[in-house]
């Protein structure tokens, strides 16, 4: 009887603080390294998880590096075994906080907030603040960021022959859509 009781308490509780969360496993995070006159150096990936406390604004991110996808499968076996090491480091993750987050004031139209947190990259970590747009979709949330980090920041090595083809910094671009 204890047990039952235990476990229908655990679950209220867990059922509680999910209320409390939105999420998806479907955003979009797209970067773009290009230098002009070059080949383009872009890619997408599909497949991220994303996580949003309602009552705190804070957001959790988990992108996984091998599900960045090129227009050119040689780009992206470059990236992954050369570049990002995906086999040593194989994800990228983002925890930090919407600043002033607050579900009544966000409406149909994009509202800007002040995004902060830690961005872990090839196993190093920086502070990154950037600026979120949000708005409501029927029942979700969209979340859209663009931001820029510098390679170095994050130890990621570009070969000497190719530094005139890949920008040392890097715009990223996200997009929620949280449920």
């Amino acid at each position: 009887m204890k047990k039952i009781t235990l476990f229908i308490l655990l679950f209220i509780s867990h059922a509680t603080f999910a209320q409390n969360e939105m999420i998806t496993n479907k955003g979009i995070v797209s970067f773009e390294a290009s230098i002009p006159l070059y080949e383009e150096n872009k890619a997408v990936n599909e497949t991220v998880y994303c996580v949003l406390n309602t009552n705190t604004g804070e957001i959790k991110s988990l992108v996984l590096i091998k599900d960045f996808h090129f227009k050119i499968p040689l780009m992206e076996e470059h990236f992954n075994e050369n570049y990002m090491e995906s086999n040593h480091y194989p994800k990228a993750i983002f925890k930090g906080r919407i600043q002033g987050f607050n579900w009544n004031i966000i409406g149909n139209s994009p509202k800007e907030f002040k995004l902060k947190g830690k961005l872990e990259i090839h196993g190093k970590r920086k502070e990154i603040t950037s600026v979120i747009f949000l708005r409501k979709v029927d029942d979700s949330l969209e979340l859209l960021s663009n931001f820029s980090i510098d390679l170095n920041d994050f130890d990621i090595k570009i070969p000497k022959i190719l530094s005139m083809k890949i920008a040392e910094t890097v715009n990223i671009k996200t997009s929620y859509l949280l449920k």
